[in-house]
């Protein structure tokens, strides 16, 4: 098959999740395209176009790094390629890490993912699923309240305090549109610098006040599920146990130097999961990331979740073969139904 992943830049990409994904697709003999959102080329009568860089047959680094280098190289030149000449295109950019002066691409990857999908090239995630949940945290709000700690979501300075006091004077507070454990704070009954905190995130726009958990002590589980199911590889489940190594630390993002650890499968994670799971794949949500302390979904990461990438760490196996085999069994579907399946439907079929 042929498949292109969207990255935000080719150049600063880290080996994540998204390049081991692709590495993992390009060792199985298909042929991969990789591209910044900025490639993106409408031109009338001809569609959508691709300015992207194909990775060669020669690049055979078993090293995930070294391949990666050779792809950011510039000797691996760019080329542009029609959309429609794709099997697959894999939208992978992250809008919340976006600078502020690269506003523009925050929404372009989903936009322009829309356009392809409706010229019948398949898009993962579904591109309207994820237009819907572009706001992660909002999508996030239209989710079951069993499964939820109490939030409030507002930019009034009252309303917060209200609702600090209403849960015994301690909360997280947070931007809406963030990741990564960015602007996360914990406002305990001395309220230090709240002032200084809120004025902080209220210039990112609304701020999220949600319930403290005090097992989140013991880190949380990042739950990775695929066709609205928990990953699987290897009697493996892609559950990744994250602990913050400083235990005044009550963020355990990986991003913030949280350690990786082997995660267990527990009632409350497959309760969670089983209430969760009709909306995901109604809305055509192929790959995303569940963020959970021990009966509570706590975030939920529909724009580009990671995680499998510490497989060397956490000696786990890495799942990239489950998530590619999973990729060519939909392109398989479309070809046997052509004109009968939606993207939306092949986004989560298993």
């Amino acid at each position: 098959m042929k498949i292109c992943f969207v990255l935000n830049q080719i150049k600063t990409e880290s080996c994540g999740t998204s390049v081991i994904i692709l590495k993992k697709a390009h060792e199985r003999g298909h042929q991969v395209y990789v591209m910044g959102v900025s490639g993106f080329i409408f031109e009338k009568n001809s569609g959508i176009k691709l300015r992207c860089k194909k990775i060669p047959s020669s690049n055979k680094e078993k090293n995930v790094q070294d391949f990666w280098k050779k792809v950011q190289d510039d000797e691996l030149t760019y080329q542009t390629v029609s959309a429609k000449e794709m099997d697959v295109v894999f939208l992978r950019n992250n809008p919340t890490e976006e600078a502020p002066d690269r506003g523009w691409a925050q929404h372009c990857g989903i936009a322009f993912g829309r356009m392809i999908q409706q010229s019948g090239v398949l898009v993962l995630n579904d591109a309207f699923g994820m237009s819907h949940a572009f706001v992660d945290k909002l999508y996030f709000e239209e989710l079951p309240a069993e499964i939820k700690p109490n939030s409030l979501i507002t930019r009034s300075k009252e309303e917060i305090l209200q609702f600090w006091e209403e849960q015994n004077k301690v909360m997280i507070l947070k931007p809406l549109e963030g990741s990564g454990g960015q602007d996360v704070y914990k406002i305990d009954e001395d309220k230090r610098n709240l002032n200084q905190i809120l004025d902080t995130i209220l210039k990112k726009g609304y701020v999220i006040a949600q319930e403290y958990l005090p097992d989140v002590v013991e880190g949380d589980m990042r739950v990775i599920l695929m066709n609205g199911k928990i990953l699987q590889q290897d009697g493996q489940h892609a559950i990744i146990h994250r602990v913050s190594k400083d235990k005044s630390e009550f963020r355990s993002n990986l991003s913030l130097g949280g350690i990786p650890k082997p995660g267990k499968l527990t009632p409350e994670i497959e309760h969670i999961v089983s209430v969760i799971s009709p909306k995901i794949i109604q809305d055509g949500l192929f790959f995303i990331g569940l963020d959970i302390v021990k009966d509570k979904l706590i975030e939920i990461n529909i724009l580009s979740p990671g995680g499998i990438d510490h497989s060397h760490i956490t000696g786990m196996t890495d799942f990239t073969d489950a998530v590619v085999e999973a990729i060519e069994r939909k392109v398989k579907y479309k070809k046997e139904n052509p004109g009968k399946l939606s993207n939306s439907v092949l986004a989560t079929m298993d």
